[in-house]
């Protein structure tokens, strides 16, 4: 009988392999700074499922990104040469950048733009949104597929900064996001705000959406964005999404964002996001933040303070090492943005969590309503919140802001 056994579930396990992560429809993907352990061995690399989704293409490939900053024999290299590549065989490329990061970093839109099948556009959400900029970071292949997360399209993301991000296969997704990426496209034309209320389409999305995952894993998500004057149907906001994720939350938030403050940049105070915190706790609820060392700055860092001190919110920073080959600036970082509720739900996007972010800026986002995948991301919050790289912030401590920019 042991022996029968024995073969059938051998039998078992070669009828029902298991699934592979190219294979998922909505697949966590992560960036690690070299020399780090952060790293998880069952999570794919950004770079990798870059390549595999563009290389894929055949009819179409939209990119709506910060900037994109690329350096010779660095890992962003090959993925611009898998979008000249794709050009070449007959995809149509669309790009989307901020306007003034293009100040900062023109020379490889201006490669791509060059090429034949490969159009570049610049968007101004300074003009079109009272002061913000383009900060998504997203592309869209064939209209059946997106990657949205921190990532920048930059070659420091890929190798020197912690990142999350998703892979979603699911057609209803796509097109919400393919309606932003739509509207963008038009007004990055002219960049004339005028022009926003004959082109900005309200809907009425039918939510939550499902995609299976699985064997017996359907993941439930919906799409988030930002800012909230320019998407279709508002109760896709990111603030109204993340505000009713934590004041559902029974017994922990567990949240990590490279900024976060509720000063906004217009010195205004901004108090939804501090305020569900501080209800949390009120609650009984365990409340868990990272932010990265970058925040060691003043008022941020005053503010910080102000809520480590209620019982039942704890605050640490995060800071990543110096490459061993050298100094890289602007990197170096913890550049997540995601939230998980309670191991049962969970929000992952683009955002860094201050005012404009959510007001004047171009941010895509997903709640994902789903067990399995939000106690995977609590894992990985916990195993940064218990490394070597995050301390407790103490309010009687004086600190001293990083350099993080050119020497």
């Amino acid at each position: 009988m042991k022996t029968i056994s024995t073969a059938l579930i051998c039998l078992f396990f070669i009828a029902v392999p298991a699934m592979s992560q190219s294979s998922l429809n909505f697949e966590l993907v992560e960036s690690i700074p070299a020399g780090t352990t952060l790293g998880n061995p069952d999570i794919r690399k950004a770079s990798d499922v870059w390549l595999e989704m563009i290389g894929g293409a055949k009819s179409s490939i939209d990119l709506e990104e910060f900037y994109v900053s690329n350096q010779a024999g660095e890992p962003l290299e090959p993925v611009i040469g898998a979008i000249e590549s794709a050009a070449a065989r007959g995809v149509k490329v669309r790009l989307i950048a901020d306007s003034r990061m293009y100040r900062t970093y023109p020379e490889t839109i201006d490669r791509l733009g060059k090429e034949n099948n490969i159009s570049a556009r610049l968007i101004d959400f300074g003009k079109l949104a009272g002061g913000g900029i383009q900060h998504a970071k997203y592309f869209i292949v064939d209209g059946e597929q997106i990657y949205l997360g921190s990532q920048n399209f930059d070659w420091r993301s890929l190798k020197h900064i912690h990142e999350l991000g998703l892979r979603i296969r699911q057609p209803g997704a796509v097109r919400v996001y393919q309606q932003i990426f739509d509207l963008d496209w038009t007004l990055a034309d002219k960049n004339d705000p005028a022009l926003i209320p004959s082109l900005l389409q309200r809907n009425d999305y039918r939510m939550p959406l499902r995609v299976v995952n699985g064997p017996a894993d359907t993941i439930t998500f919906i799409p988030t964005m930002s800012p909230k004057r320019l998407i279709s149907d508002t109760a896709l906001w990111d603030e109204t999404n993340i505000v009713k994720l934590i004041d559902g939350a029974r017994k922990e938030v567990n949240c990590q964002v490279m900024t976060y403050s509720p000063l906004g940049r217009d010195r205004s105070y901004y108090a939804e996001l501090d305020n569900a915190f501080r209800r949390a706790a009120a609650r009984g609820v365990q409340v868990n933040l990272i932010v990265a060392d970058w925040s060691k700055d003043h008022p941020t860092v005053d503010y910080l303070k102000s809520l480590a001190v209620v019982p039942r919110i704890t605050v640490k920073f995060s800071e990543i090492p110096d490459w061993s080959g050298g100094y890289v600036p602007f990197a170096r970082v913890e550049h997540c943005k995601y939230l998980v509720i309670d191991s049962s739900a969970c929000w992952i996007g683009t955002s860094n969590w201050e005012k404009s972010y959510f007001y004047t800026t171009r941010n895509l986002g997903v709640v994902v309503l789903n067990q399995n995948f939000s106690s995977r991301l609590r894992e990985i919050f916990y195993k940064d919140w218990n490394g070597p790289y995050t301390s407790v912030i103490k309010p009687e401590v004086e600190y001293q802001l990083r350099k993080h920019g050119e020497n």
